[in-house]
């Protein structure tokens, strides 16, 4: 495989891109000093590439390759910004498609014996715009895949699309949200981690709450110096027993059941916007039935990724759809 210098260090970000799709499946964390060597190593190509530009002989060739750049940070990093900042993104998943503007502003070119990679190339010619859009059509194949797996499994429900049914009892192992309330179908169920943190917090397992759920909620059952709660990862739930007697309540009002406004008001970070009446309905929920049925979601870097590797090999798949139908 042959190409230009900087695009053969540009495929260095494949092998990252798939490590952190892989961390953030199994532990929906991904450490920030995982972006800081490829966010320099971007810096550093893209002013090799403005360098190699601004100096070659072709006008035409420097206009495009500055708008398409500016195009990729004018556009690219403020929306993945405006993602994080509502809440759409994770601020990995915002970190890195700001790292993907920056590395990949244009297309990048590979050759090999019979052929050039990319294959799909679009008129406008920003590369990451390309990676964004298959990255949105691999993560909207998703929910799809989801619904045929449940629809042949004949699982029906109204939240075939976007979950699975899991055991209570495998809950806390699990990363998601429920798709449950005491009502039913609610897809702004408990988040889990927060759950994790609700337990670790009160230093106690599910299955105590499940076998006696009357006196857990009583704010007598809370501890009286709780547990640090963690941020509710698999990877740091468990904890040290509380130093106090863990039935040892301080008196708090029967208002509040479950103690969830104590325990929210207690920690010094959100549980994920975790309300009072979200975390009381979950825990209702989780003593009442065997098997719910929960959100794992998919974590965005991997259709990231996924949209990272079809760019790389086949190109922009939206726009190779548009024009079969005439529209592009």
């Amino acid at each position: 495989m042959l190409g230009s210098i900087p695009d053969l260090l540009r495929l260095v970000a494949v092998p990252v891109f798939g490590w952190a799709a892989y961390r953030d499946v199994k532990t929906r964390r991904v450490p920030n000093r995982t972006w800081t060597p490829l966010a320099a190593l971007a810096v550093l190509l893209l002013l090799w590439d403005a360098y190699a530009v601004w100096t070659g002989p072709l006008a035409v060739g420097q206009r495009l390759f500055f708008v398409r750049v500016a195009i990729s940070l004018g556009f690219v990093v403020p929306l993945s910004y405006a993602f994080w900042y509502i809440g759409g993104f994770g601020g990995a998943d915002a970190k890195a498609f700001m790292l993907v503007a920056v590395l990949f502003p244009v297309y990048p070119v590979y050759y090999l014996p019979t052929v050039a990679l990319p294959l799909q190339q679009t008129a406008i010619g920003v590369f990451s715009l390309t990676i964004l859009s298959n990255t949105v059509l691999a993560g909207v194949a998703y929910p799809a895949a989801v619904a045929l797996g449940n629809l042949a499994r004949g699982r029906l429900s109204p939240a075939m699309v976007i979950g699975r049914p899991v055991s209570v009892e495998e809950v806390t192992e699990e990363y998601g949200r429920l798709l449950e309330s005491p009502d039913g179908f609610d897809r702004r169920g408990l988040d889990l981690d927060a759950l994790r943190m609700y337990l670790r917090w009160r230093d106690c397992t599910l299955d105590d709450i499940r076998s006696d759920p009357t006196r857990h909620r009583l704010p007598t059952s809370l501890p009286r110096v709780p547990n640090d709660p963690g941020d509710g990862s698999l990877a740091t739930d468990g904890g040290e027993p509380a130093a106090d007697d863990p039935l040892a309540g301080d008196g708090d009002s029967v208002d509040d059941p479950w103690g969830a406004e104590r325990f929210l008001s207690d920690i010094d970070h959100s549980a994920y916007g975790t309300s009072p009446d979200q975390l009381r309905d979950g825990l209702e929920v989780l003593t009442e039935r065997e098997e719910v049925w929960v959100s794992p979601g998919i974590p965005f870097l991997v259709p990231m990724f996924v949209g990272l590797v079809v760019s790389l090999t086949y190109g922009d798949v939206l726009f190779s759809l548009l024009q079969a139908i005439g529209l592009a």
